[in-house]
Protein backbone atom coordinates (compact mmCIF):
# COMPACT_ATOMS: atom_id res chain seq x y z
CA UNK A 1 0.00 0.00 0.00
CA UNK A 2 1.01 3.65 -0.36
CA UNK A 3 2.00 5.47 2.82
CA UNK A 4 3.88 8.56 3.95
CA UNK A 5 6.89 7.13 5.78
CA UNK A 6 9.58 8.57 8.03
CA UNK A 7 12.82 6.79 8.98
CA UNK A 8 14.45 9.55 11.02
CA UNK A 9 13.20 12.30 13.30
CA UNK A 10 13.11 15.80 11.90
CA UNK A 11 10.97 18.25 9.98
CA UNK A 12 8.55 17.70 7.09
CA UNK A 13 11.52 17.05 4.79
CA UNK A 14 11.93 13.64 6.48
CA UNK A 15 8.48 12.49 5.25
CA UNK A 16 8.30 10.62 1.95
CA UNK A 17 5.65 8.76 -0.03
CA UNK A 18 6.53 5.07 -0.27
CA UNK A 19 5.22 1.52 -0.55
CA UNK A 20 4.94 -0.68 2.56
CA UNK A 21 3.08 -3.84 3.52
CA UNK A 22 -0.57 -3.53 4.41
CA UNK A 23 -1.05 -4.04 8.18
CA UNK A 24 -3.31 -6.78 9.59
CA UNK A 25 -5.66 -6.30 12.56
CA UNK A 26 -4.99 -8.26 15.74
CA UNK A 27 -7.43 -9.19 18.47
CA UNK A 28 -9.74 -6.28 19.27
CA UNK A 29 -8.49 -4.30 16.28
CA UNK A 30 -10.03 -3.01 13.06
CA UNK A 31 -8.35 -2.50 9.68
CA UNK A 32 -9.62 0.75 8.16
CA UNK A 33 -9.35 1.65 4.49
CA UNK A 34 -8.46 5.28 5.05
CA UNK A 35 -10.31 7.84 2.94
CA UNK A 36 -9.09 10.92 4.82
CA UNK A 37 -6.66 11.68 7.66
CA UNK A 38 -6.56 14.70 9.93
CA UNK A 39 -3.39 16.71 10.60
CA UNK A 40 -2.83 17.69 14.24
CA UNK A 41 -0.13 18.94 16.60
CA UNK A 42 0.53 15.60 18.23
CA UNK A 43 1.79 14.29 14.89
CA UNK A 44 4.31 17.13 14.80
CA UNK A 45 5.76 15.95 18.14
CA UNK A 46 6.06 12.41 16.78
CA UNK A 47 7.64 13.70 13.57
CA UNK A 48 10.31 15.72 15.36
CA UNK A 49 10.78 13.30 18.26
CA UNK A 50 10.43 16.21 20.70
CA UNK A 51 10.14 16.39 23.61
CA UNK A 52 12.65 13.63 24.19
CA UNK A 53 10.26 12.21 26.78
CA UNK A 54 8.23 10.66 23.92
CA UNK A 55 11.12 8.64 22.54
CA UNK A 56 11.15 5.73 25.02
CA UNK A 57 7.63 4.93 23.77
CA UNK A 58 7.88 5.89 20.09
CA UNK A 59 11.51 5.06 19.38
CA UNK A 60 14.74 6.54 20.75
CA UNK A 61 16.89 6.86 17.62
CA UNK A 62 14.15 6.69 14.97
CA UNK A 63 10.36 6.20 14.90
CA UNK A 64 9.27 2.64 15.69
CA UNK A 65 6.23 3.13 13.47
CA UNK A 66 7.44 4.74 10.23
CA UNK A 67 3.99 6.06 9.22
CA UNK A 68 2.70 9.37 10.61
CA UNK A 69 -0.91 10.43 11.23
CA UNK A 70 -3.38 9.61 14.04
CA UNK A 71 -6.82 10.80 12.87
CA UNK A 72 -8.79 8.87 10.25
CA UNK A 73 -12.12 8.34 8.57
CA UNK A 74 -12.80 5.47 6.21
CA UNK A 75 -14.36 2.06 5.66
CA UNK A 76 -13.81 -1.09 7.69
CA UNK A 77 -11.79 -3.51 5.54
CA UNK A 78 -11.28 -6.31 8.09
CA UNK A 79 -11.81 -7.00 11.79
CA UNK A 80 -9.71 -8.92 14.28
CA UNK A 81 -10.78 -11.57 16.74
CA UNK A 82 -13.29 -10.40 19.33
CA UNK A 83 -14.45 -7.28 17.49
CA UNK A 84 -18.22 -6.91 17.93
CA UNK A 85 -19.03 -3.23 17.31
CA UNK A 86 -18.07 -3.13 13.61
CA UNK A 87 -18.28 -5.22 10.46
CA UNK A 88 -16.63 -5.04 7.05
CA UNK A 89 -18.11 -2.15 5.06
CA UNK A 90 -19.01 0.07 8.03
CA UNK A 91 -18.07 3.74 7.69
CA UNK A 92 -16.08 4.86 10.73
CA UNK A 93 -13.89 7.61 12.13
CA UNK A 94 -11.49 7.71 15.02
CA UNK A 95 -7.90 7.37 16.18
CA UNK A 96 -5.29 4.99 14.79
CA UNK A 97 -1.54 4.89 14.35
CA UNK A 98 -0.16 5.62 10.88
CA UNK A 99 -3.15 7.14 9.11
CA UNK A 100 -1.19 8.89 6.35
CA UNK A 101 -1.65 5.67 4.39
CA UNK A 102 -4.18 3.71 2.39
CA UNK A 103 -4.86 1.41 5.35
CA UNK A 104 -4.40 1.78 9.11
CA UNK A 105 -5.12 -0.39 12.15
CA UNK A 106 -7.18 1.01 15.03
CA UNK A 107 -8.31 -0.36 18.36
CA UNK A 108 -12.03 -1.07 18.27
CA UNK A 109 -12.43 1.12 21.35
CA UNK A 110 -11.06 4.17 19.49
CA UNK A 111 -13.55 4.14 16.61
CA UNK A 112 -17.13 5.32 16.14
CA UNK A 113 -19.60 5.23 13.27
CA UNK A 114 -19.54 8.11 10.84
CA UNK A 115 -22.20 10.73 11.69
CA UNK A 116 -25.17 10.65 9.32
CA UNK A 117 -24.54 12.70 6.19
CA UNK A 118 -20.98 13.59 7.12
CA UNK A 119 -18.14 13.40 4.59
CA UNK A 120 -14.95 11.45 5.24
CA UNK A 121 -12.96 14.69 5.03
CA UNK A 122 -15.01 16.39 7.75
CA UNK A 123 -15.04 13.27 9.93
CA UNK A 124 -11.25 12.94 9.73
CA UNK A 125 -10.94 16.41 11.27
CA UNK A 126 -12.87 15.41 14.39
CA UNK A 127 -11.12 12.73 16.48
CA UNK A 128 -8.05 14.07 18.31
CA UNK A 129 -8.80 17.79 18.04
CA UNK A 130 -12.48 17.34 18.90
CA UNK A 131 -11.78 15.13 21.90
CA UNK A 132 -9.15 17.58 23.14
CA UNK A 133 -11.56 20.52 23.03
CA UNK A 134 -14.43 18.51 24.53
CA UNK A 135 -12.47 17.16 27.48
CA UNK A 136 -10.50 20.34 28.02
CA UNK A 137 -13.57 22.53 28.35
CA UNK A 138 -16.20 20.28 29.92
CA UNK A 139 -14.25 17.79 32.02
CA UNK A 140 -11.03 19.60 32.94
CA UNK A 141 -12.28 23.18 32.72
CA UNK A 142 -15.71 22.54 34.24
CA UNK A 143 -17.39 24.84 31.70
CA UNK A 144 -20.82 26.14 32.72
CA UNK A 145 -23.49 28.20 31.00
CA UNK A 146 -23.12 31.93 31.54
CA UNK A 147 -19.35 31.89 31.99
CA UNK A 148 -16.94 34.16 30.15
CA UNK A 149 -14.49 31.99 28.20
CA UNK A 150 -11.29 33.01 26.42
CA UNK A 151 -10.04 30.65 23.69
CA UNK A 152 -6.44 31.37 22.65
CA UNK A 153 -5.58 29.90 19.26
CA UNK A 154 -9.25 30.00 18.30
CA UNK A 155 -8.68 29.53 14.55
CA UNK A 156 -6.64 26.32 14.89
CA UNK A 157 -7.66 22.69 14.83
CA UNK A 158 -8.52 22.43 18.53
CA UNK A 159 -9.54 26.06 18.90
CA UNK A 160 -12.25 25.94 16.23
CA UNK A 161 -13.93 23.09 18.11
CA UNK A 162 -13.45 24.82 21.47
CA UNK A 163 -15.23 27.97 20.28
CA UNK A 164 -18.23 25.94 19.12
CA UNK A 165 -18.42 23.75 22.23
CA UNK A 166 -18.22 26.76 24.55
CA UNK A 167 -20.86 28.59 22.51
CA UNK A 168 -23.18 25.55 22.54
CA UNK A 169 -22.78 25.32 26.33
CA UNK A 170 -24.11 28.85 26.74
CA UNK A 171 -20.86 30.66 27.47
CA UNK A 172 -19.84 34.10 26.24
CA UNK A 173 -16.86 33.32 24.02
CA UNK A 174 -13.89 35.50 23.16
CA UNK A 175 -11.49 34.06 20.59
CA UNK A 176 -7.88 35.08 20.04
CA UNK A 177 -6.61 34.71 16.46
CA UNK A 178 -5.01 36.73 13.70
CA UNK A 179 -7.21 39.35 12.09
CA UNK A 180 -7.18 37.42 8.82
CA UNK A 181 -8.93 34.53 10.55
CA UNK A 182 -11.36 36.58 12.65
CA UNK A 183 -14.27 35.96 10.27
CA UNK A 184 -13.86 32.20 10.70
CA UNK A 185 -13.81 32.48 14.49
CA UNK A 186 -16.94 34.65 14.53
CA UNK A 187 -18.75 32.24 12.19
CA UNK A 188 -18.18 29.45 14.72
CA UNK A 189 -19.94 31.32 17.50
CA UNK A 190 -17.41 33.66 19.10
CA UNK A 191 -19.02 36.76 20.58
CA UNK A 192 -15.75 38.71 20.48
CA UNK A 193 -12.48 38.27 18.58
CA UNK A 194 -9.10 39.68 19.60
CA UNK A 195 -6.53 40.10 16.83
CA UNK A 196 -3.26 39.02 18.44
CA UNK A 197 -1.25 40.83 15.77
CA UNK A 198 -2.50 44.23 16.94
CA UNK A 199 -4.08 43.70 20.37
CA UNK A 200 -2.95 42.22 23.69
CA UNK A 201 -5.58 39.95 25.21
CA UNK A 202 -4.00 40.55 28.63
CA UNK A 203 -4.39 44.32 28.42
CA UNK A 204 -7.38 46.07 29.95
CA UNK A 205 -9.68 45.04 32.77
CA UNK A 206 -11.61 42.15 31.23
CA UNK A 207 -11.44 38.92 33.25
CA UNK A 208 -12.57 35.41 32.36
CA UNK A 209 -13.95 32.42 34.25
CA UNK A 210 -12.14 29.99 31.96
CA UNK A 211 -9.09 30.45 29.75
CA UNK A 212 -8.47 27.66 27.23
CA UNK A 213 -5.00 28.12 25.75
CA UNK A 214 -4.01 26.24 22.61
CA UNK A 215 -1.57 28.98 21.51
CA UNK A 216 1.28 28.00 23.77
CA UNK A 217 3.30 31.23 23.86
CA UNK A 218 1.95 33.24 26.79
CA UNK A 219 3.56 33.10 30.22
CA UNK A 220 1.62 31.83 33.20
CA UNK A 221 1.78 35.34 34.65
CA UNK A 222 0.00 36.85 31.62
CA UNK A 223 -2.60 34.09 31.54
CA UNK A 224 -3.35 34.40 35.26
CA UNK A 225 -3.73 38.16 34.83
CA UNK A 226 -6.89 37.69 32.73
CA UNK A 227 -8.39 35.02 35.00
CA UNK A 228 -10.85 35.84 37.73
CA UNK A 229 -9.56 34.99 41.23
CA UNK A 230 -11.49 31.71 41.19
CA UNK A 231 -11.06 31.10 37.43
CA UNK A 232 -9.67 28.06 35.63
CA UNK A 233 -6.79 27.91 33.15
CA UNK A 234 -6.56 24.86 30.87
CA UNK A 235 -3.30 24.46 28.96
CA UNK A 236 -3.40 22.46 25.73
CA UNK A 237 -0.25 21.71 23.79
CA UNK A 238 2.69 23.94 24.50
CA UNK A 239 5.47 26.27 23.57
CA UNK A 240 9.08 25.47 22.75
CA UNK A 241 10.46 26.38 26.17
CA UNK A 242 11.94 23.62 28.27
CA UNK A 243 14.67 22.51 25.89
CA UNK A 244 14.60 19.23 24.04
CA UNK A 245 13.70 17.19 27.11
CA UNK A 246 10.50 19.09 28.02
CA UNK A 247 9.82 20.99 24.78
CA UNK A 248 6.15 21.93 24.78
CA UNK A 249 5.50 20.78 28.36
CA UNK A 250 7.60 23.06 30.57
CA UNK A 251 4.84 25.62 31.15
CA UNK A 252 2.22 22.93 31.84
CA UNK A 253 4.32 21.26 34.48
CA UNK A 254 5.01 24.59 36.19
CA UNK A 255 1.28 25.32 36.20
CA UNK A 256 0.48 22.03 37.92
CA UNK A 257 3.12 22.71 40.59
CA UNK A 258 1.86 26.27 41.20
CA UNK A 259 -1.87 25.51 41.24
CA UNK A 260 -2.18 24.28 44.87
CA UNK A 261 -0.72 27.55 46.13
CA UNK A 262 -3.06 30.00 44.35
CA UNK A 263 -6.83 30.55 44.30
CA UNK A 264 -7.01 29.97 40.53
CA UNK A 265 -7.10 26.44 39.12
CA UNK A 266 -4.20 25.88 36.71
CA UNK A 267 -4.60 22.64 34.80
CA UNK A 268 -2.76 20.65 32.17
CA UNK A 269 -4.87 18.61 29.77
CA UNK A 270 -3.91 15.03 29.05
CA UNK A 271 -6.76 13.77 26.90
CA UNK A 272 -7.99 10.18 27.03
CA UNK A 273 -9.06 8.55 23.79
CA UNK A 274 -12.16 6.40 23.57
CA UNK A 275 -15.29 5.80 21.54
CA UNK A 276 -17.55 7.42 24.13
CA UNK A 277 -16.14 10.88 23.38
CA UNK A 278 -16.15 10.18 19.64
CA UNK A 279 -19.84 9.27 19.85
CA UNK A 280 -20.53 12.45 21.83
CA UNK A 281 -18.86 14.48 19.08
CA UNK A 282 -20.86 12.60 16.43
CA UNK A 283 -24.08 13.40 18.28
CA UNK A 284 -23.20 17.10 18.38
CA UNK A 285 -22.54 17.05 14.63
CA UNK A 286 -25.89 15.41 13.95
CA UNK A 287 -27.64 17.95 16.20
CA UNK A 288 -26.02 20.80 14.26
CA UNK A 289 -24.09 22.26 17.21
CA UNK A 290 -20.64 21.25 15.92
CA UNK A 291 -19.01 21.28 12.50
CA UNK A 292 -15.39 20.77 11.51
CA UNK A 293 -13.78 23.87 10.02
CA UNK A 294 -11.61 22.29 7.33
CA UNK A 295 -9.30 24.92 5.93
CA UNK A 296 -7.44 22.90 3.30
CA UNK A 297 -7.07 19.39 1.92
CA UNK A 298 -3.95 17.72 0.54
CA UNK A 299 -3.27 14.65 -1.56
CA UNK A 300 -1.40 11.85 0.21
CA UNK A 301 1.84 12.75 -1.58
CA UNK A 302 1.48 16.31 -0.25
CA UNK A 303 1.25 15.30 3.43
CA UNK A 304 4.74 16.77 4.07
CA UNK A 305 3.45 20.14 2.88
CA UNK A 306 0.44 19.82 5.18
CA UNK A 307 2.78 19.27 8.12
CA UNK A 308 4.88 22.24 7.00
CA UNK A 309 1.83 24.50 6.81
CA UNK A 310 0.76 23.39 10.28
CA UNK A 311 4.21 23.95 11.80
CA UNK A 312 4.58 27.40 10.21
CA UNK A 313 1.19 28.66 11.37
CA UNK A 314 -0.55 28.80 8.00
CA UNK A 315 -3.42 26.53 9.02
CA UNK A 316 -6.89 28.06 9.05
CA UNK A 317 -9.00 25.52 10.90
CA UNK A 318 -8.21 21.85 10.34
CA UNK A 319 -5.97 20.46 7.62
CA UNK A 320 -6.89 17.08 6.10
CA UNK A 321 -5.01 14.61 3.88
CA UNK A 322 -7.19 12.73 1.39
CA UNK A 323 -6.39 9.24 0.17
Amino acid sequence: MRAVVQHEYGGPETLHLGEIDRPAPGAGQVLVEVRAAGVERGVEHLMTGLPLLVRPVYGWRRPKDPVRGREAAGVVAAVGEGVTRFAVGDEVFGIAEGTFAEYAVAEETKLARLPAGMSFVDAAALPVSGITALQGLLEVGGLEAGQDVLVIGASGGVGTFAVQIAHAAGATVTGVSSGAKADLVRSLGADHVIDHTSEDFAAGDRRYDLVFDTGGNSSLRRLRRVLRPDGTLVLVGGESAGGKLLAGFDRQLRAVVLSPFVSQRLKMLIATEGHEHLEQLASMVEQGTLRPAVGATYALADAPQAMRDLAEGRARGKLVVTI
